[in-house]
């Protein structure tokens, strides 16, 4: 019942996600599943989640109050993170605590461990970087060669992506290929839907570039739906008829 993306390029970092977490005919639900960590001019880092709410929501308030750290006592949150891998790291050990302290009592229930982040961001003097992190706390960074990662209902909009994005493509550029990412994943599967949160850094700035919600009818978003479709019907209309019947 999501979709989130992160794009990492050139000029720094976006991030994508919508808020539906509940959709049926009488009962569809919104919560916010983009989440900033912020101190301006130090360090920026957002975390974008997907599965269960109940175990995402544990996860960050675990990683709000800190984890002590057996040996030196320390209480280790993400703002005094040294670095974005100990970071990710310590995202790892929150979602292992959670699982130590409620797996049993899902498991009892018939409830699946299942949740995972993606966490970007940049602490000053070091490179930008961007984690896809698994149930299980272990992850995968973004690479040049894929600048992209994606959590959730996500074969609808990798197509577009994997299409269209490349590491020197321009942030507002990169921005606009994940918004119609996005709409492709909306178009095919009900359980993913506005208000979508987005979240866009610039290289070297720890500071947000823009922190937007969009709503339904925004003006913007309706005419980038509305002109995708029409590129698409455009293209395959201007694309010949397969040629393989026999006369």
């Amino acid at each position: 019942m999501t979709y989130c993306c992160g794009i990492l390029v050139k000029d720094g970092l976006v991030m994508i996600a919508d808020t539906r977490t509940n959709a049926g005919l009488d009962n569809v639900s919104t919560f916010r599943k983009l989440h900033i960590f912020n101190q301006p001019g130090d360090r920026i880092m957002a975390i974008a989640s997907a599965g269960n709410l109940a175990i995402s929501q544990s996860v960050l308030s675990t990683l709000s109050e800190g984890l002590e750290n057996p040996e030196t006592g320390e209480i280790e949150t993400l703002l005094n993170a040294p670095t974005m891998f100990q970071a990710a790291k310590r995202i790892g050990r929150a979602i292992r605590h959670v699982s130590s302290t409620e797996g049993k009592a899902l498991q009892a229930e018939d409830i699946s461990f299942d949740v995972s982040f993606l966490f970007g961001g940049q602490i000053a003097g070091a490179k930008m970087r961007l984690f896809m992190i698994y149930p299980a706390g272990n992850f995968i960074e973004c690479t040049v060669d894929t600048p992209y990662l994606q959590i959730g209902e996500h074969k609808y909009g990798k197509p577009v992506l994997d299409r269209a994005m490349h590491y020197d493509v321009e942030l507002y550029e990169a921005l606009k290929t994940g918004l119609i990412s996005m709409d492709s994943t909306m178009r095919s599967n009900i359980g993913v839907g506005l208000p979508i949160d987005v979240l866009v850094v610039r290289a070297d700035v720890c500071d947000a570039d823009l922190n937007h919600r969009i709503e339904a009818g925004e003006p913007y978003f309706h005419d980038l739906r509305s002109r995708w479709s029409a590129a698409l019907r455009a293209a395959h209309q201007n694309i010949p008829r397969p040629p393989y019947k026999q006369d």
